[in-house]
């Protein structure tokens, strides 16, 4: 069965896992999907991600964080969508708590934060904001 929105159903998975406490949640794999996990390893919301290889279909497996008994990843939503993708200038990438948080997008130059995109000169979509 094909899935309308994979990036969404990859969030709702991270955040549902936290709400019940788990060490490590798990996937059907893309490499979109493991380009926004990096992305999330590299600003340390995540302790790590790992493609697994489970017969035919890839999985991704992300080894969540807590900091004194709580979630790191307070805040995790959807910008772009299927039905009305959300594409944005260099100049008007938005900030995320004023810097505490990031948005992550896509661009020409694959997925990387929005201090990244502005530093680079580069726009895209936005597909997810992490606070």
């Amino acid at each position: 069965m094909s899935m309308s929105d994979p990036i969404a159903d990859m969030l709702i998975r991270i955040r549902n896992a936290q709400l019940v406490r788990h060490v490590e949640v798990v996937m059907p794999a893309s490499k979109l999907k493991a380009s926004i996990a990096q992305v999330l390893k590299q600003e340390g919301y995540i302790e790590d991600f790992a493609l697994r290889d489970n017969g035919v279909k890839k999985e991704l497996a992300i080894a969540l964080k807590y900091y004194a008994g709580r979630p790191v990843i307070e805040r995790l939503e959807r910008v772009s969508k299927p039905g009305l993708r959300v594409y944005k200038g260099r100049n008007d990438i938005p900030r995320v708590m004023n810097g505490l948080g990031v948005a992550i997008l896509s661009t020409s130059r694959g997925v990387m934060t929005d201090r990244k995109a502005r530093a680079d000169g580069v726009g895209g979509e936005v597909l997810c904001i992490v606070a």
